[in-house]
C-alpha cells in the first residue's frame, strides 16, 4: 500500500515508470499561510472497508488498517492456506515509527475541548504501536511470536530482521513481517516542518523528492505499508509455494552519535552493510544493486554515499544504487518493507528502478544512481538500507531462490 499503488503490481509498475505519488495534502487543510510545507505522499482512493469489516475498521487507526489490508493481500498473494497452518508456528512482526498518532492527536483535542469523559475508550488500542501487529495476528489467528518494533524509519527493517532471526532459530515456520505508517497528519507534518527536515517545493510536488541531487531540500513525508511473507524453505516447498526470493542476511548497528542527524562519515551505516554481507556469506562484489535509504536530506544522502564507498571500494563503479523514495516519498517506519519490492522484483525481472528528479547529481564517486529512467541489468544480489532517527541502521541482503 503506497501513494503510487494499492498493491504490489501497481506499485512496481509505477516505480518502473518513474511515477511520483507526491501531491498537495488533501487529508487535512493546508491552505493557511502558516504551512510552509503543503505536500506529502498520501494513499489516495483507498477504502479499508473493502477488506476489513465496518465495525473493526472504525476501531482502528489508519496505520493499523493499512497493516491489516496489506497483510491480507500478502497472505493471498503467497497462497497461504490458514486452515492448514499450525498457528503456534506462525507469527507476526510489524514495525511503525509513530503508530496511531492520528488517534492520539484526536483524543487530545477532544480532552481539551470536552473534558476527560469524552475521550474514547478505544484511544489506547488505537494509538499503541503494536496495534498493527496485534490486529493482524487476531485477524489471521497466529499465536506464535508477535513483535512490534519502533525504531523510527528503521522500524520495518528491524521487524523483518526479527522475523528472519526467529525463523533461523527454528521457533517458527511462517512470519508475516513488514511495517506500516500513517503519519501524514497535522502534528507530524508541522513537527517535521519546524525541524526544517522537509522539502518545501509546494509548487511542483512530483519533483519535490530529489535524493542525491544537489538541489535537494529535504524529504517528503508519506504514508504506506509493506508486508511480506517469510517462511522456511521446507515449509514453502511442502505447500508448493512460488518463492520470489531468499532473504540471505540482515544486520543492525547504531551510530551512537546524534539523536536525529546521521554520522557524517557513515560509520554506523557501513557497519550494518558489512555485517549483513557477512551474515549472507557474500563479498561486496557480489552485490549488484542497492536500494538506498536516500531520503533527499543533505546530510543523510552524503552519509550514505560515504558508507557505501567505505564498504564497496572500487566495486562502487560496478554498482547500481537508486532511491525509490524519489517516487513514494518517505513513509518513515513503513519504508524498509516497501523498498524490498524493488529489490526482490528487480532481481526477478533484471531491472533497477530509477531515482527520479536526479538532474544534477551530487558527486557519488562513480556510483550509478540510475537517474530518472529504469535500467535493465542483471542483479545477482541486492542490498536494502533503512536508517532512522536515534542512529538506527538496518541492512537486508536478498537474492534469488535457487532450488
Amino acid at each position: 500500500m503506497t501513494d503510487v499503488g494499492h498493491d504490489v503490481p501497481s506499485t512496481w509498475d509505477a516505480m518502473l515508470q518513474g511515477k511520483s505519488g507526491v501531491d498537495t495534502v488533501s487529508i487535512f487543510d493546508v491552505s493557511d499561510d502558516g504551512w510552509s510545507v503543503k505536500i506529502a505522499g498520501e494513499v489516495r482512493g483507498w477504502d479499508p472497508k473493502t477488506r476489513i469489516d465496518h465495525k473493526t475498521a472504525r476501531r482502528l487507526d489508519r496505520f493499523a488498517a493499512l497493516a491489516m489490508y496489506a497483510a491480507q493481500e500478502a497472505v493471498e498473494h503467497a497462497g497461504l492456506d490458514l486452515d492448514s497452518l499450525d498457528p503456534t508456528r506462525a507469527g507476526v512482526s510489524i514495525g511503525s515509527g509513530v503508530g496511531g498518532v492520528t488517534s492520539l492527536a484526536e483524543s487530545l483535542i477532544k480532552l481539551l475541548k470536552s473534558g476527560p469523559e469524552r475521550v474514547s475508550p478505544f484511544t489506547v488500542p488505537k494509538l499503541m504501536v503494536n496495534a498493527g501487529t496485534g490486529n493482524v495476528a487476531i485477524m489471521l489467528g497466529f499465536t506464535g511470536p508477535n513483535i512490534a518494533t519502533a525504531t523510527a524509519c528503521a522500524s520495518s527493517g528491524h521487524a523483518i530482521g526479527s522475523a528472519y532471526d526467529l525463523i533461523q532459530r527454528g521457533l517458527v515456520e511462517v512470519m508475516v513481517a513488514g511495517g506500516s505508517e500513517a503519519a501524514v497528519t497535522p502534528l507530524c507534518l508541522a513537527a517535521f516542518m519546524t525541524m526544517r527536515a522537509l522539502s518545501s517545493r509546494n509548487d511542483d510536488p512530483p519533483r519535490a523528492s530529489r535524493p542525491f541531487d544537489r538541489s535537494r531540500d529535504g524529504f517528503v513525508l508519506a504514508e504506506g505499508c509493506g508486508i511480506c511473507i517469510l517462511e522456511t524453505v521446507e515449509h514453502a516447498r511442502k505447500r508448493g509455494a512460488t518463492i520470489l526470493g531468499e532473504l540471505r542476511g540482515c544486520a543492525y548497528s547504531c551510530d551512537a552519535d546524534h539523536i536525529t542527524a546521521p554520522q557524517v562519515e557513515g560509520f554506523g551505516a557501513a557497519l550494518s552493510m558489512k555485517w549483513a554481507l557477512r551474515d549472507a556469506e557474500l563479498n561486496p562484489d557480489d552485490i549488484d544493486y542497492i536500494n538506498a535509504h536516500g531520503t533527499a536530506t543533505p546530510l543523510g544522502d552524503t552519509a550514505e554515499i560515504n558508507a557505501v564507498r567505505d564498504v564497496f571500494g572500487q566495486h562502487c563503479r560496478k554498482l547500481s544504487m537508486s532511491s525509490s523514495k524519489s517516487m513514494t516519498g518517505h513513509a518513515l517506519g513503513g519504508t524498509g518493507a516497501i523498498e524490498l519490492i524493488p529489490c526482490i522484483l528487480g532481481i526477478k525481472h533484471s531491472v533497477c528502478v530509477p531515482t527520479i528528479n536526479l538532474n544534477d547529481p551530487e558527486e557519488a564517486y562513480g556510483i550509478d544512481l540510475v537517474p530518472n529512467t529504469a535500467r535493465e541489468r542483471t542483479i545477482r544480489y541486492a542490498l536494502n538500507n533503512t536508517f532512522g532517527f536515534g542512529g538506527h541502521n538496518v541492512s537486508l541482503v536478498v537474492g534469488p531462490y535457487n532450488d
